[in-house]
């Protein structure tokens, strides 16, 4: 399997995709695209000229997934995407895709323009090589109170004028912009934003219900007036923000509110560190799973053992799996990986299917990107996951190449 060529392959299992499972499937796939995906029973009137190709040896109960798409990740195996070095992106780039995740953003955090630029240039080069499907900006835009691991010495007021230079660097690369509401010009930002096909997401916040509410309403609309009709989304609920209390809610109550109603995606990092398993479950029976995107919020430890490391300008220490900043000792990002969170959201509760959309075709569809990948389904680029029952990796197969297993 290690040297199966690019062309006509079969895959037999249980797929899993778009939120439905079916058990005895098979995934047909021609060149870098999907061909048919769904019931062996409905493959004999699929499409023809599959009778000699061959049927890929799975493990017994495989499970067969679409390739994984993240949103927010910060870096992984030594690689920190903030900091703007090619090398160390590159390898990181590779881990996440041979784990699974086939799709993502490198995300970038608070930092002086001049190392926001920098990166921005770095990531924008890296996606239009396909290896990315664009860059998340997390900050400068943000809370000082909320703050979380983001430099405080760097944040600010929305000012468009770096807003213009960070865009014009990206060069339509730019797809995601974390950003607090309450700050001034916080409206005018918005609508820049989504005038660009950059989704608003907001988070690192201290706001109020109120604002928060009219935020993503604001938000909303703007994006349904651009074209796409996309919808925004909530970085890492609960994370960053004040906390939900029963005569003081905060944004957490509007978030839910409005993802309830369909209208907001919601960030959950699903990594038994972030966010109670309970707390994961709850989300999911409140929004539902068409309204929720898993992610990692990874940084450069995600794949590799405890010690020192960095994201961005920051000192990072990480024990037991958990990364804290050396001094302060706030949460630093995540070391697992997407198909962890998967794991651990379905062990929390989810139901698989469920656990596997939020994974795939909800953040494909918050990227714009549904009609070419996040789901199994013909003429889909032919991005899968195959994993045993337990949702153990077995390989991954990206754009109809298998990749190198994980050592």
């Amino acid at each position: 399997m290690n040297h199966v060529p690019r062309g006509r392959q079969l895959l037999f299992g249980t797929v899993v995709s778009d939120g439905a499972l079916h058990e005895g499937g098979v995934v047909a796939v021609e060149g870098d695209r999907i061909a048919y995906a769904g019931p062996a029973a409905g493959f004999s009137s699929g499409p023809a000229g599959f009778a000699d190709a061959p049927a890929l040896p799975l493990p017994p109960g495989a499970l067969i997934l679409p390739g994984l798409v993240e949103l927010h990740c910060h870096g992984a195996y030594g690689g920190d995407f903030p900091s703007g070095e090619e090398t160390p992106a590159r390898r990181a780039i590779d881990f996440l895709h041979r784990s699974g995740t086939t799709t993502l953003l490198a995300s970038l955090v608070t930092a002086p323009p001049e190392a926001l630029l920098h990166a921005i240039a770095l990531h924008a080069r890296l996606s239009r090589e396909g290896l990315l499907a664009g860059i998340h900006l997390e900050g400068p835009f943000l809370s000082a109170a909320r703050c979380g691991a983001q430099d405080p010495a760097f944040l600010r007021d929305p000012d468009p004028g770096l807003l213009a230079e960070l865009l014009a660097a990206a060069r339509g690369t730019l797809a995601v912009m974390t950003f607090a509401p309450e700050l001034a010009g916080a409206d005018v930002l918005v609508r820049l934003l989504a005038g660009s096909g950059v989704v608003p997401s907001l988070g690192h916040t201290d706001c109020d219900d109120a604002t928060a509410a009219a935020a993503l309403h604001s938000a909303g609309a703007a994006l349904r007036a651009a074209p796409g009709s996309r919808r925004p989304t909530v970085t890492h609920l609960f994370n960053a923000m004040a906390p939900l209390h029963h005569r003081t809610p905060g944004p957490v109550a509007a978030c839910l509110r409005s993802a309830a109603a369909g209208e907001t995606v919601l960030e959950l990092v699903a990594d038994g560190t972030h966010l109670d398993p309970a707390v994961v479950a709850t989300v999911f029976q409140l929004a539902g799973a068409a309204n929720i995107a898993l992610v990692t919020d990874s940084m450069a430890a995600t794949g590799l053992p405890d010690g020192g490391y960095i994201l961005g300008r920051s000192a990072v220490t990480v024990a037991d799996g958990v990364a804290r900043l050396a001094t302060g000792g706030a949460l630093a990002g995540g070391t697992a990986t997407l198909l962890d969170v998967v794991r651990r959201t379905v062990a929390a509760g989810v139901p698989l299917p469920d656990a596997v959309r939020s994974a795939t075709a909800v953040p494909a569809a918050v990227l714009g990107l549904g009609a070419e990948l996040g789901s199994l389904r013909p003429g889909l680029r032919a991005d899968a996951v195959v994993v045993n029952y337990d949702l153990g990796l077995y390989r991954v197969m990206r754009g109809g190449e298998w990749l190198a297993p994980l050592s």
